[in-house]
């Protein structure tokens, strides 16, 4: 679906109200209340389509005064967030350039949420060591006798989780280089910067921990290397590349979901082509094709040089 309009007029809305009724959650806000609409207390949005083979209806109603409530074919969710195991969003905005010129947390975060998508039963890893952190660092701050316990929590838990990172990297790899390649950035590689924390390296430095009052070894410091040949694209890639890698990215992923899970997932590519040279494009387009479903937001229909099945012309306050 290509959804084309002028600038300013919804059509990064419409591709926003899709990722809420898909994850839960928007990719531009954490603050639930910014996806009201000013002067009212409630917010719904529901979906209809296909899961695989399998019809799926979702509905999730936002309230100002109280958590957000889904449903999937009627039923009720415990929580929101389990809609991202029922099925697999993955998006591109303009923003999402952080993730390769950002800072090593804005890496750490985006592969963490890769983690979770293509291992759900260790989603929750990232967020468990980083509460074993917090509290080792409260036990730095008190000097308290638990500091010992907490030292060997935050061990173990960072082992699984440096563990469980080279894992999805070894696995998002090849698809990455590959799809990377077709896009004409050569030589494309993901690399963890970083080993396991172990209780004698912790407790090595504990003196410097103990003055400053936080952790200072861990994966919550480590970073992940997007290089092209032998140039980290953090330092040295070009923002044309930049965004080739987070296409690369996002394509090489889509790939596993639809392997590992038994569907692919939804796409949803704001602004993707504008910067793109028409050759890339095309490889875009047909890639995005063989792909699932998937919606593409432009200024422009010629900016697809590919004919969409469906094509959404927005203007403010409605899409047709």
């Amino acid at each position: 679906m290509l959804a084309v309009g002028a600038n300013g007029v919804g059509k990064t809305n419409l591709l926003e109200s899709l990722h809420v009724a898909t994850q839960g959650f928007s990719p531009r806000t954490r603050t639930d209340a910014q996806l009201i609409r000013f002067g009212s207390t409630v917010s719904r949005v529901a979906v209809r389509g296909m899961r695989a083979t399998t019809p799926i209806e979702i509905e999730l109603v936002l309230q100002s005064a109280a958590a957000k409530q889904a449903k999937v074919n009627g039923a009720t969710l415990r929580t929101a967030e389990q809609l991202r195991g029922e099925t697999a969003t993955l998006v591109f905005t303009p923003d999402r350039l952080g993730v390769i010129k950002g800072a090593p947390a804005a890496r750490r975060a985006y592969f963490d949420r890769v983690l979770g998508r293509l291992a759900p039963a260790r989603a929750a890893l990232p967020a468990e060591y980083g509460a074993a952190v917090a509290q080792r660092n409260a036990a730095l701050r008190l000097r308290s006798p638990a500091l010992s316990a907490w030292t060997q929590q935050v061990a173990e838990l960072g082992s699984q989780l440096v563990g469980a990172r080279k894992e999805t990297l070894a696995l998002l790899g090849p698809p990455f280089a590959e799809r990377a390649g077709e896009l004409g950035l050569p030589e494309a590689e993901l690399r963890y910067a970083g080993e396991p924390p172990t209780v004698a390296a912790l407790e090595a430095r504990l003196e410097r921990d103990l003055e400053r009052g936080h952790t200072g070894v861990g994966p919550h410091l480590d970073d992940i290397v997007v290089s092209s040949g032998t140039r980290d694209l953090r330092s040295y890639g070009s923002q044309g590349e930049q965004r080739l890698a987070v296409l690369a990215l996002l394509l090489g992923e889509a790939g596993l979901i639809a392997d590992r899970r038994g569907f692919p997932p939804l796409l949803l590519l704001d602004d993707v082509l504008s910067e793109l040279d028409p050759s890339r494009r095309k490889i875009l387009a047909d890639r995005v094709a063989g792909a699932g479903q998937a919606l593409i937001t432009a200024t422009d229909p010629s900016l697809l040089p590919v004919e969409p099945d469906q094509l959404v012309e927005v203007t403010r306050g409605s899409a047709r």
